[in-house]
Parts: structure tokens; C-alpha cells; sequence
């Protein structure tokens, strides 16, 4: 499998004339769109044109996603999937193409029963009636790359029976190569490639999607979930039945209960909506923050509550063809993030940005950070139904004040964080959907100070990031210093005097920042002096020295300085 999703056909000649049709279609569809973008957004804009331009951007992407939907429900396979990934690109493509992809469900027609019978029979190598004592001709669900049928296996078990589209390789090769060619004419126009690395994106893209389609690999993840949740009486992952999977058909315990959007039959049965957005969003922090491996495709289709018999329930998960992994590196970030957030801390926040390279090189790091501090004092502590409410003269007054940042919008997502990002999108607007009064900052607070409370333990760990910020401090303060002067000569103080709140916390900033270095070069001095006077023998003048470094260690950690 690795070798298939590293290459793309070479030419299209050695294509079938049906799948050189599909190439053409795809690559013409996107031709189109590159010659309209060209002329509307480039050229007539240097032509003195840009109120036209920018006046109709919106109805003219919005349009383009409305044909790009169209061609992706009729042509199926990769289409679809594009569109989903697509969809969580809000720091490169224009909200109203976002929005319009948002809704793009894999669904498509079925294939005929004939058809996957035999991919069924090809693969367990037997007779259909001889593996399973009943096979339901009707799918219970088709996808793009599969469709899924209720079973039940000769020892009585009731299942559920994945199977794999029979030319589904074949159609994804196809749509790679179309795709590498879209993305080879994307990779010359500035604005889209200063936000992403489109090669990295393609090889994430379809990593991802030769993983889903390889079915030994989604039966090891269910178990891995299984693992996970294991003394978790409150989530329930299907068991797989490994003497009926393959690479290409996947059986699973039956597991399909209420679904998650059915709010009738939830509330029918007895269970609190608000208490299932809790535990599914709670689930989910799990999973990212701690875990760091996670269910990326939580649309309603794949998540059911089951109701007990003792008046209890439990959330059910299915479908694991598409998981994320956060490497121990975004993990940090991911961490300092969700402490930010629930605790307000900007400076964090802004390191957590840094950390997880989420900013474009020469981002202007003190003009984000007062966006920040306008959105928590706007938004921070809002339900969601609140955040809807919102007056639009605030979020206008907003758009005005912090239109030099929306317009530069310096923020990128790394491809490893991509299906993260779209799966807290989706996350969101189901927990929202089961409880309108969903209040995503009191869900993440709890969880931030556990976060925090953990992360108070480890003092060592915390001494030593503090040292290496004070030597970070003192590299950068001579380039800090060069910057301020600078702009004297240029003027360009004036204008930031004008906001004097940012000013002052500009000098706050710097005058903690030399305050800290201070107190960092004191501690070493200290500490230093003190080791090698207790070495050489003067144990008196040595333990005062060190006593001293501890006194200022304490000092610049209880936040008071020197």
C-alpha cells in the first residue's frame, strides 16, 4: 500500500479510455476555474479594477463551490473527499466557498448487490451463505469508497459487513494524478502558496486517503479505540471480527443505535441532549490532548447513542477508516492552546501559536495579540447561542478596528493539523446541535486546569523553560531595541502612541523583559559562584550562594522581580 499512494500515474495514455475521460473532466473543470480566478482577481485588479473585483468575490466563489459540489456528488471517489478537506481550509479559501462545502455528505449511490457479492466472495474466499447466515442486499450506508451491509455470522452474532467498491483503486489513482496537476497550477499563484505548502498538503491528502481504503489498517485502529476506551463504561467501540476482514472487507459488531442527530428519539428514550454534547466534546478533548490520537470524521453517520437498560447510555463510535494523530511536538502546542483559552492567558497563547507554527513568517505578532485580547473581551465565556445573538455592530466595530490583521489574515494551518482542524468544526456544530446552550469555554476550563494542574508538577520541567526564555530574552533584546529605534526614525511610533493601551503594554512588556533577564543572570551568577565554592571546599560561602539562587529562583517564579 505504500508504494501506491507515493505515486501518480505518469501519463494518461496508459489510462482506460473511461478513466481518461474522468481525468478530463476533473482537469478541465479546474482549468476553468484557474482562468476565471486569473482574470477576476489578477488581471482586473491591476487594471485599476479591484472594487469590481472584490465586490463580486462572493457570489463567484460561492458559485464555483455550488459547480465543484455538483461534479463531486456525480463523479464520487476522491471528489468528495476533497470537498470535506476543502471545507477546513478557512486560513486559505474564501468563507463563502468554505460554507458552501461545509454540508458535502459521502453519500452516493449504492452499487448493485451482484456487484459487491462478489468483492465479498473474491475476498473471504467462500460462498457468501457459507460465511454469514443472512446478508442484507440493502446497504445500510453507501460511501464514496464503500458501503456497508447488516449480517449475521453462523455463530449467531449480528454484524455489520464494510465492502469495498470494486475499481475504487483504480478511480483514486486517477483523481490523485488530477489533483497533482490542479495543485502544479495552484503552486504559481502567491497568495494560496504563502499560506501552504500545497506538496505537503497533496502527500497528507492522500496518505490519509490510501488509509482509509485499506481495511486491515481501520480494524487495527477500531481495536486500538477499543483499547483505549476499554474502562470507559460510558463510550462503546464495535468489536472486529478479524476471521472476516480483509483488506478489502471489513466486519464489525452491529452498533448502530439512535443516531447522534436524531434529537426525538434521544430525548424519547429518556437521555439528556446537554449530557451527550458533554461527554461526546469531553471524549474528544481525551482523545487530542491526552491520548493524542483521535476519531477525525465525527459527522452524525458515525456517532449513535445507545440506550441501556438501566437507564443509562452510551456513546457509540464507528468508522475508523479516518483517525489523526498529533505528534508529541503539536501536542504541547495543542496544550498550551486549551490552557489559553480556558484560563484567557494571551502571552500563552501566543507562544502556543508559535509553537505549533499555525503563523506566517513576519506575522505581526503585537497587533494579533490585541485581536486576541478584543475577541476574549468580546466573545470568551459566550454560549454559542450567545455568540450567534451577538449584535453585528460589535462584531463590524471589531471588523473596523482589527482590519489590517483580516486582511493580511497571517495564519496558516500545518498539513498534520488539518483534519484536526475539521474535526473540531464538525465537533462543533453537533454539540451545538444537540444543546443550543453549549458553552465551548466552560467545557474547555475544567479540562485547562487539569492541563495546568498536571503540568504544575513537573518543576524541573518549568525551571528550565524558564532559563531558556531568559536566554531567548537576551538574543533577541538587541534586535527588539534595533526595532524600536527604527521606527522612531521612522515615524512610525506616532502612530502606535495613538492606541495608548497597546503602547503601554508594549513598554510593560519590554520592561519585563529586561526585568526577567536580570533576574535569569543573577540566578546563574549565583548558582555558579555558589557550585564552585561548595566544590573547592568553602561549603559555608558555597551553600549561601546557592541559597541566594534558590531565594531569586523563587522570586522570579512567584512573579516579583528583582
Amino acid at each position: 500500500m505504500e508504494s501506491e499512494h507515493l505515486h501518480f500515474p505518469t501519463t494518461v495514455r496508459s489510462l482506460s479510455r473511461r478513466l481518461r475521460t474522468r481525468y478530463s473532466r476533473v482537469t478541465l473543470f479546474f482549468a476553468r476555474v484557474v482562468i476565471g480566478v486569473l482574470w477576476w482577481d489578477v488581471i482586473l485588479r491591476r487594471l485599476g479594477l479591484e472594487r469590481l473585483s472584490r465586490r463580486t468575490a462572493p457570489r463567484r466563489y460561492r458559485r464555483i463551490a455550488q459547480r465543484f459540489r455538483a461534479l463531486a456528488t456525480s463523479m464520487g471517489g476522491v471528489w468528495i473527499k476533497v470537498g470535506q478537506f476543502l471545507s477546513a481550509r478557512l486560513d486559505v479559501l474564501p468563507e463563502s466557498i468554505t460554507t458552501e462545502l461545509a454540508g458535502l455528505q459521502d453519500e452516493v449511490a449504492p452499487e448493485p448487490f451482484e456487484v459487491m457479492r462478489g468483492v465479498v466472495v473474491e475476498e473471504l474466499g467462500a460462498p457468501l451463505e457459507e460465511r454469514f447466515t443472512s446478508f442484507d442486499p440493502q446497504p445500510l450506508a453507501s460511501a464514496s469508497l464503500g458501503q456497508v451491509h447488516r449480517a449475521q455470522l453462523p455463530s449467531g452474532e449480528a454484524v455489520v459487513v464494510k465492502v469495498q467498491r470494486p475499481d475504487i483503486h483504480d478511480l483514486i489513482r486517477v483523481d490523485l494524478a488530477a489533483l497533482a496537476t490542479v495543485v502544479g497550477w495552484l503552486k504559481r499563484y502567491r497568495p494560496i502558496t504563502r499560506r501552504a505548502d500545497l506538496d505537503e498538503l497533496l502527500a497528507e491528502f492522500s496518505r490519509t486517503l490510501w488509509e482509509e481504503v485499506d481495511y486491515l489498517a481501520e480494524a487495527d485502529n477500531a481495536r486500538r479505540f477499543a483499547e483505549m476506551f476499554s474502562e470507559d463504561p460510558g463510550v462503546r467501540i464495535p468489536a472486529v471480527y478479524g476471521s472476516h476482514t480483509t483488506a478489502r472487507v471489513l466486519t464489525l459488531e452491529d452498533v448502530y443505535f439512535i443516531k447522534i442527530t436524531d434529537y426525538a428519539a434521544i430525548e424519547a428514550v429518556g437521555v439528556d441532549r446537554a449530557e451527550v454534547a458533554e461527554r461526546l466534546f469531553q471524549t474528544y478533548l481525551w482523545q487530542i490532548f491526552t491520548e493524542g490520537f483521535f476519531h477525525a470524521d465525527p459527522h452524525p453517520g458515525n456517532l449513535f447513542v445507545e440506550p441501556l437498560e438501566t437507564g443509562e447510555w452510551r456513546l457509540v463510535f464507528v468508522d475508523f477508516g479516518m483517525v489523526g494523530r498529533v505528534e508529541t511536538k503539536a501536542k504541547q502546542g495543542l496544550r498550551d492552546l486549551a490552557i489559553a483559552v480556558g484560563a484567557r492567558d494571551l502571552d500563552r497563547l501566543m507562544q502556543a501559536y508559535q509553537r505549533l507554527g499555525v503563523l506566517l513568517p513576519g506575522a505581526d505578532l503585537e497587533r494579533i495579540r490585541q485581536a486576541e485580547a478584543a475577541l476574549f473581551d468580546r466573545l470568551w465565556g459566550k454560549s454559542m447561542s450567545e455568540l450567534v445573538r451577538s449584535h453585528p455592530q460589535e462584531m463590524r466595530q471589531f471588523a473596523r478596528e482589527f482590519r489590517d490583521v483580516l486582511y493580511e489574515m497571517p495564519f496558516q494551518v500545518p498539513g498534520d493539523l488539518i483534519f484536526l482542524g475539521r474535526c473540531v468544526s464538525i465537533l462543533s456544530g453537533m454539540c451545538t446541535g444537540l444543546n443550543p446552550e453549549f458553552n465551548f469555554f466552560e467545557g474547555l476550563k475544567p479540562f485547562a486546569e487539569q492541563l495546568l494542574a498536571e503540568e504544575g508538577g513537573d518543576w524541573l520541567g518549568t525551571v528550565i523553560e524558564l532559563l531558556i526564555e531568559q536566554v531567548r530574552a537576551l538574543a533577541t533584546l538587541p534586535t527588539r531595541f534595533d526595532s524600536t529605534l527604527a521606527k522612531i526614525e521612522r515615524g512610525e511610533l506616532l502612530i502606535t502612541a495613538r492606541a495608548a493601551p497597546g503602547l503601554q503594554r508594549q513598554i510593560q512588556g519590554l520592561t519585563g523583559s529586561v526585568n526577567r533577564l536580570v533576574s535569569a543572570v543573577l540566578f546563574a551568577a549565583l548558582l555558579l559562584t555558589g557550585g564552585l565554592l561548595y566544590v573547592s571546599g568553602e561549603r559555608l560561602l558555597g551553600g549561601i550562594g546557592l541559597g541566594l539562587a534558590l531565594v531569586v529562583l523563587a522570586w522570579v517564579l512567584l512573579g516579583c522581580r528583582v
